[in-house]
């Protein structure tokens, strides 16, 4: 595909086909974001608890987090193209089932194919970005332009959200059916078709399931723990390590594994997707707590929630401008590690929140957010898949993939925990549980962040 009118910048058909995949990625922050503040009108219709009500976000990202490396993988052997068009498709359907659901196993099963088709699809699409654009400025412009539009998919769902949701929360499941169907003759149509080897392809189910498995495992241990003895509690944590165990050994075994681990011996690698998992963790986990405490302690209606945390959705301006320009300027790092800094101010500024809190009060703290994603989360992904050879773009880009995903679990399984824990609902218990996402955003700054830095000081 010829991708460039001149060397830095992106031509007519370059820009047609980023178009497509950002509507796709668009359409994968948007369903995670809208769930949210419809959560707790599906709490209400379904009579779902606490604990159960989080399943219905992490039953998605489960599904996607522990298909996305067989996705990433699939990618490469099967065909972009085909896995990004086929699971598309998927995604259109069990999205349309979710929003006929009428018992929480059903939404809970809809939502988990969901995510695993999402977990095909995702990095199906960024690995054509990837091999598509030359690597250097165009390459960057692509994936700032992907990531931005990604993340303003994840603010702006919690607008799109609250109005839909005022309508019937029905309509978050829908929407995306009505996306998805736009979408889909339109990579059809544009989306470059590529030469498939013929020979015999060999996949790792046993590393996906194994993987899918422990992280649910890891992830109901920290849901559950509030209401369970603590024995039962150290025994499935102990199952979920012990299946983590079982995927490492399948992985140094199998002649086609999931993850190849010499790819993770690049430390810069690594810390990429450290901070993916905190910056997204630590972001879902505050989502969850600020739309209970609105409109369950508040009792603000889902559109007046949608609306005041629209703010963040700043991130769909500034990503796709200020941050390649600030990149370009400072480098990957040190625009991560000024995201991370963001992050921590923001929830540090939550806090002290009272049961009486104006729109003003939580300002702050929604602008520092918008930021934050802005500056974090392209730079991240430029970072995990940089150097990495063509042939292992779909792997790098499903492990980045995972990390979103895994870390969006556990964060809000930590976070549902918490409040779990209290017999009813107080200011002290959402302040107690907005810990978690400012330790989540200390870490990704002192952990993830200055490594980066080193590295691009480095380069």
């Amino acid at each position: 595909m010829s991708t460039t009118a001149a060397p830095d910048r992106l031509g007519a058909k370059a820009w047609a086909v980023l178009l497509v995949l950002c509507g796709a990625i668009f359409l994968e922050g948007i369903d995670v974001s809208m769930m949210g503040v419809a959560l707790p009108s599906i709490r209400a219709e379904l009579g779902l608890s606490t604990s159960q009500l989080q399943w219905v976000v992490s039953a998605y990202v489960l599904g996607y987090g522990g298909f996305v490396l067989l996705g990433g993988r699939a990618a490469d052997l099967l065909g972009r193209r085909r896995m990004f068009v086929g699971w598309l498709a998927v995604f259109l359907v069990f999205s349309g089932l979710g929003g006929l659901a009428n018992d929480g196993w059903v939404l809970i099963l809809a939502r988990f194919v969901t995510g695993v088709a999402a977990g095909f699809m995702t990095p199906a699409g960024l690995s054509i970005i990837t091999t598509s654009y030359p690597e250097g400025r165009q390459r960057n412009k692509a994936l700032l332009v992907y990531a931005g539009i990604a993340a303003a998919g994840f603010s702006l769902g919690m607008v799109v959200g609250g109005l839909l949701t005022a309508i019937d929360w029905r309509w978050v499941f829908f929407a995306p059916v009505l996306l998805s169907a736009v979408l889909l003759p339109a990579a059809l149509i544009l989306l470059p078709r590529e030469e498939v080897s013929q020979e015999k392809k060999v996949f790792d189910l046993g590393g996906a399931f194994s993987l899918t498995a422990a992280m649910m495992l890891l992830v109901a241990t920290v849901v559950r723990a509030p209401d369970v003895p603590v024995a039962q509690t150290v025994a499935t944590l102990a199952a979920g390590l012990l299946l983590l165990a079982v995927f490492v050994a399948i992985e140094r075994r199998t002649p086609a594994p999931l993850v190849r681990f010499g790819l993770l011996r690049d430390g810069g690698l690594v810390r990429a997707n450290l901070g993916a998992v905190l910056l997204v963790g630590s972001f879902v986990g505050f989502q969850f707590v600020a739309v209970l405490y609105l409109q369950e302690l508040r009792h603000w209606s889902e559109l007046e929630t949608g609306l005041a945390l629209m703010v963040i959705g700043i991130d769909s301006i500034l990503a796709p401008t200020l941050t390649p320009w600030l990149v370009n300027r400072f480098g990957n790092g040190r625009v991560v590690l000024g995201g991370f800094a963001f992050a921590a101010a923001a929830y540090a500024l939550f806090l002290p929140l009272g049961a009486d809190w104006t729109y003003l009060a939580m300002l702050p703290t929604f602008l520092l957010l918008g930021l934050a994603f802005s500056l974090a989360y392209g730079p991240l992904t430029i970072a995990a898949t940089d150097g990495v050879a063509e042939e292992e773009q779909g792997l790098a880009s499903g492990v980045l993939t995972t990390s979103f995903q895994f870390g969006s679990a556990l964060g809000l399984a930590v976070v549902a925990a918490v409040l779990a824990a209290a017999d009813e609902l107080t200011v002290a218990d959402f302040r107690t549980a907005l810990v978690v996402p400012l330790i989540a955003a200390v870490l990704g700054l002192a952990v993830g962040a200055p490594g980066l830095v080193r590295r691009t000081v480095a380069a």
